[in-house]
């Protein structure tokens, strides 16, 4: 009883009601969340407080940042149901909508910061990835990481400059890489061109414009989904699981390839990473909330960065409930 009016209380304030309907469309920092708001940082910090403590909302420290996120939802599940069922009832809520709609405002801030650096980058991309653990001892694992099955139709999200593709095109029944980045697609191309003249079956791979979070592709279309240095650059790392799962077939595979939890503040304002890292349990969340089974992580030491390699598996089950759905 008393957890329960915790939560009512918490939400007897109409700008922390506020938050949690931002939060339900996004991870968001404080500061970003005072920028929607109209608010100072420190009172928007003070009602943030409030809804973690009530367990309606999650702190994760992440350099000088501090995101938040939705709390658990076994408790936060059959608020978010009530209220959309009493929104149901009384109709639009218009301070809701103009706060989601100065939210596309941060996104754009968001997206347009890391376009420009890849467009500005893209040349020297396979350089840059190599800065933190030899990309080689990288290609390695991921190798081991998927040896023992076919590949089968294989994604790469985020493709860059199709250095999956180029590695894992020729094993795989099919290849498409997809980036939001032209002038990485116009890299890949030339690459994969090259590739094909010594592999035609690497020629044969496509490469599309698309988005992490809009995939051009349908479900049930992959057997692999390789996500290889991508998700720290994802506002949203959680939906760009979730839609990258969408597209696995049953007993199809997502290869994520990232760093391990960090504090180097530099690679966010240098090298336009929008998350410094991620933990086992965060990704196995992810996992779990797009219907995977999640394999033990793999691990590689670098020099002050750690890069892991996590696994997970869409069972026969989930994709019969999909089917089903």
């Amino acid at each position: 009883m008393e957890r329960t009016l915790d939560i009512f209380r918490a939400l007897a304030d109409p700008t922390r009601v506020r938050i949690v309907a931002l939060l339900r469309a996004m991870d968001l920092s404080v500061g970003e969340l005072a920028q929607v708001l109209g608010q100072s940082q420190p009172r928007v910090s003070r009602h943030v407080k409030i809804l973690a403590d009530a367990g309606l909302a999650d702190r994760r420290k992440e350099g000088s940042w501090v995101f938040l996120g939705l709390g658990d939802p076994r408790r936060v599940g059959p608020l978010l149901a009530a209220v959309d069922a009493w929104a149901a009832e009384d109709g639009a809520d218009r301070v809701t909508e103009a706060d989601i709609a100065r939210l596309a405002a941060v996104r754009a801030d968001r997206a347009r910061a890391a376009e420009e650096y890849f467009e500005a980058h893209a040349g020297q991309w396979d350089a840059i990835r190599s800065l933190h653990v030899a990309e080689s001892e990288v290609e390695a694992a991921i190798a081991r990481r998927l040896a023992g099955e076919p590949l089968g139709r294989l994604v790469d999200v985020g493709t860059g400059t199709g250095r999956m593709i180029e590695l894992f095109g020729a094993e795989a029944a099919s290849a498409i890489g997809i980036d939001r980045s032209p002038a990485m697609l116009r890299i890949a191309r030339s690459k994969l061109d090259a590739a094909g003249q010594a592999d035609p079956r690497i020629a044969r791979a496509e490469l599309r414009q698309g988005d992490m979070y809009a995939l051009p592709l349908g479900p049930r279309s992959a057997d692999l989904v390789i996500l290889h240095q991508v998700l720290h650059y994802a506002q949203q790392p959680g939906a760009a699981i979730g839609e990258s799962a969408r597209l696995l077939a049953a007993g199809g595979r997502l290869l994520i390839v990232d760093f391990a939890a960090h504090d180097h503040e530099l690679l966010r304002s240098r090298d336009a990473h929008a998350r410094l890292g991620f933990d086992d349990e965060q990704i196995a969340g992810w996992f779990a909330a797009a219907g995977l089974d999640c394999a033990p992580a793999e691990q590689l030491a670098g020099d002050g960065l750690t890069v892991k390699l996590w696994l997970g598996r869409r069972s026969p089950e989930a994709a019969i409930k999909g089917l089903a759905a």
